[in-house]
């Protein structure tokens, strides 16, 4: 019996016990009361089917060799492949990659996706390492992970500090192993290479759909809205342009280096020229600079998470003037956060539902390289906001028929599909 196998179970679920899966557990717990789910169903779902862990050793530019963590959690495959991104991040844990995992699979069973959730990451400093050093850095992961990813067995997508190029160096590296080319064995890829148009625009665009369905339903014209955006990236970036396509106004957004805010509107043309040329915010000329703590606390009408996890916490969900909250990042809201924000009245759009955008078109991209046929960008468009509006009206008619909040809607809607697979499915052998 090797030393893990002598291990209790609870024991082994220490592994990845962390305050962010720690969250996603307690939500999970919140929902199951409200879901249709046996007590041996609801065991099976706490806990990931797999978790890999890896050391990767890559040769520096200085000659030296130097070996990082990595990971790779697989929460669910009951209703197909695994599907989750890769993130490079010095704090990534077998816990953060596990909680990432668990929502992704309620995110995917959410859309009616044939999808399970995962998520990877390499505990490394990105910003510390050369872009031959990255490509090694990915082709070495790749290959560790040989066993472990595949087109039918669990799809790879970008993720934070990881993009096209990482996917690209994926997408070569597995090719050369099995022999031929395989652009299906991960999504967020070039187009030259079988990737999606809108792929890079989906999460972000998809949050303000979900946003446009909420003001709908509650009557608020979203032209007349004044947002607060946290995050000026792929996600808060691309949110805030639609925002403004749509009319609505937005006040402030942020990035690493801080906040820039105007009680009047931002001009984003502006400032995306701005950080074009300097690569952040920082001295953007004629605005309020905030801090990122202090941006999330201005008066505004929807307040739009596009950052990080564990942003709006007991601390500040206090002050938070807003009438709307839509979770742009995973996670970014703590149970002890979103508790307040629940007995103040602020509604928040749950982020398995609000930044579904991006695996809902992962997904489209999967489906054309299978068929090697591809769509274009206003039918792509079309078909993500379709998922997201049934996806939407779902949740809020649960909450609406059992008196819950929109997470736990979401939650539950998302558990009773993979449950329901579970069951049909039952246990092998």
């Amino acid at each position: 019996m090797t030393e893990l196998e002598e291990l209790s179970v609870e024991e082994q679920r220490l592994e990845w016990d962390t305050p962010l899966f720690r969250t996603a557990l307690t939500q999970f717990e919140q929902a199951i009361p409200y879901a249709e789910v046996n007590v041996s169903i609801a065991e099976r779902l706490r806990y990931p089917e797999r978790a890999v862990m890896v050391t990767v050793p890559i040769r520096r530019d200085e000659g030296h060799v130097d070996v990082f963590p990595a990971y790779r959690v697989q929460h669910s495959s009951v209703l197909g492949p695994t599907k989750g991104g890769i993130r490079y991040d010095p704090h990534v844990t077998l816990g953060e990659c596990t909680a990432l995992a668990v929502w992704m699979t309620w995110k995917c069973a959410l859309l009616r996706l044939p999808y399970g959730g995962a998520k990877g990451g390499v505990r490394c400093n990105p910003r510390e390492l050369s872009p031959r050093e990255l490509e090694r850095l990915t082709r070495r992961y790749t290959s560790e992970l040989r066993g472990v990813i595949g087109p039918q067995e669990d799809i790879p997508a970008p993720d934070m500090a990881t993009n096209e190029q990482t996917m690209a160096w994926i997408m070569d590296t597995y090719s050369m192993q099995v022999g031929h080319a395989v652009p299906e064995i991960v999504t967020g890829k070039p187009v030259a290479l079988g990737g999606s148009l809108f792929r890079h625009e989906a999460t972000g665009a998809g949050v303000v759909m979900v946003i446009e369905r909420a003001c709908g339903r509650l009557g608020w014209p979203l032209a007349e809205q004044r947002c607060v955006v946290q995050g000026f990236g792929n996600v808060g970036g691309i949110a805030a342009q639609e925002l403004v396509a749509k009319g609505a106004t937005v006040l402030a957004v942020s990035d690493i280096s801080g906040g820039i805010y105007s009680p009047s509107g931002l001009d984003l043309d502006a400032v995306r020229a701005w950080v074009a040329a300097h690569g952040t915010l920082e001295a953007f000329p004629d605005v309020q600079h905030v801090s990122n703590h202090e941006l999330l606390e201005l008066p505004c009408d929807i307040l739009v998470l596009a950052a990080l996890e564990g942003q709006l916490t007991a601390e500040n969900a206090v002050r938070i003037d807003a009438k709307l909250v839509a979770e742009g990042a995973n996670g970014p809201t703590t149970i002890e956060g979103d508790a307040i924000l629940g007995e103040r009245g602020i509604l928040v759009l749950p982020d398995v539902l609000t930044n579904a955008g991006g695996v809902t078109v992962s997904y489209f991209e999967w489906v054309q390289d299978l068929g090697r046929l591809f769509w274009t960008r206003d039918e792509i468009r079309a078909r993500l906001a379709d998922k997201l509006a049934d996806a939407f009206d779902r949740v809020w008619e649960l909450a609406e028929e059992k008196g819950i909040t929109l997470r736990q809607a979401a939650l539950v809607a998302g558990i009773n599909e993979v449950a329901a697979a579970l069951k049909a499915r039952g246990i092998y052998p």
